[in-house]
């Protein structure tokens, strides 16, 4: 007997519910992919410029991928910038959680050295937090509830040994430190196109950042077995 209503159609599978469902059904691969691409495609063109469609294009992946496994182009940015803060505490949280009466000096330099290696990884986390943070808007306020407000709390506990020796820890706010510290390790990378017109060097190379490293080092955590930038040596010119 024939089917009034015609032949049934395949009925497309659920959609996972939830980060886990996802993540056990999904092509793990290609889902870091999208998520890195997402990040940098929201870097670059900011959330409004930013579309699923050119962010399924970069990724080589159906555009149906992004709401079937995100949901929206909201939870797709939101799960970037988990993403790369996860990724960030991972660097730092271990060095935060040392046991008081240890090296404070060390561990502010690991600290450091931390923060640049994780900033030259991923210069789009660098560009998306600027062009977020200079907007009052909603976004602005998720990612400071959910994410800078923990890690500027967490970060506090290591203190700078050059406020400590010259005093400016007891004179100055804690959070001019903070923004102090990150303004200089995340500018050079943020304005990279900058950099390397200017200098002919590129920031994100491991060479040029680990000696921006050490320069931070020296400034803020200088101890006697502190790498000491390198400076060029200048050109000698033929007469």
């Amino acid at each position: 007997m024939t089917n009034p209503a015609g032949p049934a159609r395949r009925q497309p599978p659920a959609r996972p519910r939830g980060r886990s469902a996802a993540s056990r059904t999904v092509d793990i691969p290609t889902r870091e992919r999208m998520l890195d691409v997402a990040l940098e495609a929201f870097s670059e063109l900011g959330y409004d410029g930013a579309s699923t469609r050119g962010i399924a294009t970069r990724a080589g992946v159906n555009q149906g991928m992004i709401p079937y496994y995100f949901g929206s182009k909201e939870a797709l940015w939101r799960e970037a910038v988990d993403r790369a803060f996860a990724e960030l505490r991972g660097e730092l949280d271990p060095l935060v959680a040392a046991e008081a009466g240890g090296d404070e000096r060390e561990r502010a330099e690991q600290m450091i050295r931390s923060l640049v290696r994780f900033v030259a990884r991923r210069p789009a986390f660098v560009r998306l937090m600027s062009d977020e943070g200079k907007r009052d808007g909603p976004r602005m306020r998720w990612i400071v509830d959910h994410h800078v407000r923990p890690l500027f709390e967490a970060t506090r506990q290591v203190e700078l040994p050059a406020t400590r020796s010259n005093g400016i820890g007891d004179r100055v706010d804690p959070f001019h430190v903070y923004y102090i510290l990150v303004g200089a390790a995340t500018q050079i990378f943020h304005q990279a196109p900058e950099c390397r017109r200017l200098t002919g060097k590129d920031p994100t190379d491991e060479a040029v950042a680990r000696a921006h490293a050490d320069a931070l080092v020296a400034l803020f955590a200088p101890g006697p077995e502190t790498t000491r930038p390198q400076r060029p040596k200048p050109r000698r010119t033929k007469s």
